[in-house]
This record gives structure tokens, C-alpha cells and sequence, in this order.
């Protein structure tokens, strides 16, 4: 009866909490439609809301941002709007963080998390999976062995948390395996190994 019982929630808990992180998602993406005038709501032409419509619509909005931004023009709008948010206090510092990690993590030239390592942390003897974010840069590097990584090393189960650590390019191990597999490992405690 308990294996049973068991089997059926290893079935039912990814698929409910999948349904429910997409559900989610889709509600938040469908407050974009109150960007659009009352008359043009689907609820006033159609008599219902159509879920998902929103999430098109955003995901239109983001495309063209991005068709805009990448010409010459849009490119200066962009430019003199990120100076007019680099003058507000407050504004500044959220902003500037939070674009300097957004372009480090999406920039496809940038070398953030491209490669899964294997480091010996919290002590020697003790080995985890870390993610190279880069090398040591600024005033940083000049009291480091010149060949060393920056890496960051995720908690488990939820890899937002973790520590960002220096280490040298001999103390670690490179994977044979990519950054969602790592992921995937961490997540599930080892539980589930990458296939090879």
C-alpha cells in the first residue's frame, strides 16, 4: 500500500507543481493586457478572457523592445534611458545591480555559467558541483595566482543561494556535462545523476 501511495506522488507532485508554476506565469503575463484600452479587452468583444493572450502579447512587447533597441536610434533612447536612471538614488543602485546581472547571465558573449566544475567545498576532501562565472578582475586579481576561476557554488535544493568563491584553475575538475544537468543534480540533492 505505501509503495503504492508513494509511486502515485512521484507521479502527481512534479505535474502539479508544474501546472501550477506555468499557471502562475501565465496569470502574471496576462496583467499585460491592462496596458490595453478597455474597448480592445477581450472580456468587452468577447464576453471571456481568453488566458494566455496576455503572455503573447508580452512576449510581442519584448520582441519589438528588442527589434527597437538593436537600431541606431533606439539604441540612443536606450542609452539616455539608462543615464536618466543613473542619476535617481535609489533607483540607481536596484537597477544598476540588477542589469549588471542580467547582462551577465543573458549576454550571449559573456562566460556565466558555461561550464560546470567540480570543487572541493565547504572543506578539502568535500567535493561539490560549481559553475565558472568568470575570472578575478580589478584590484581583486592582483592578490590572486594569476591562474585563477571565479565560481559560484548553488545550494541545494534551491540554487539562487550559494557563495561566490575563488579558487585556482588546478583545484578544479571541468565536467563532461552542461550547465542544465549540473542544475538538474544539484536540484534533486544527487538523487538525479546526469546521463552520459
Amino acid at each position: 500500500m505505501k509503495k503504492y501511495f508513494i509511486t502515485g506522488l512521484l507521479i502527481w507532485i512534479p505535474l502539479v507543481i508544474t501546472i501550477w508554476v506555468l499557471k502562475t506565469v501565465v496569470d502574471v503575463l496576462d496583467q499585460s493586457l491592462l496596458l490595453l484600452p478597455t474597448a480592445w479587452q477581450t472580456e468587452n468583444w468577447l464576453g471571456i478572457h481568453i488566458p494566455g493572450l496576455g503572455s503573447l502579447l508580452t512576449l510581442l512587447i519584448i520582441l519589438v523592445t528588442g527589434v527597437f533597441a538593436t537600431n541606431f536610434f533606439g539604441a540612443q533612447l536606450v542609452e539616455l534611458w539608462h543615464e536618466v536612471l543613473h542619476r535617481i538614488p535609489v533607483v540607481n543602485s536596484i537597477y544598476s545591480s540588477v542589469k549588471q546581472i542580467s547582462d551577465t547571465l543573458f549576454s550571449s558573449s559573456g562566460q556565466a555559467f558555461r561550464k560546470a566544475l567540480l570543487v572541493q567545498w565547504p572543506a578539502p576532501g568535500m567535493w561539490t558541483i560549481a559553475f565558472q562565472t568568470g575570472t578575478p578582475g580589478g584590484g581583486v586579481a592582483e592578490h590572486l595566482p594569476p591562474d585563477s576561476l571565479a565560481v559560484y557554488v548553488p545550494t541545494t535544493p534551491n540554487p539562487t543561494g550559494g557563495y561566490f568563491v575563488i579558487v585556482a584553475r588546478k583545484d578544479v575538475v571541468e565536467l563532461e556535462m552542461s550547465v542544465d544537468q549540473a542544475l538538474k543534480y544539484v536540484i534533486s540533492m544527487g538523487v538525479v545523476p546526469p546521463q552520459k
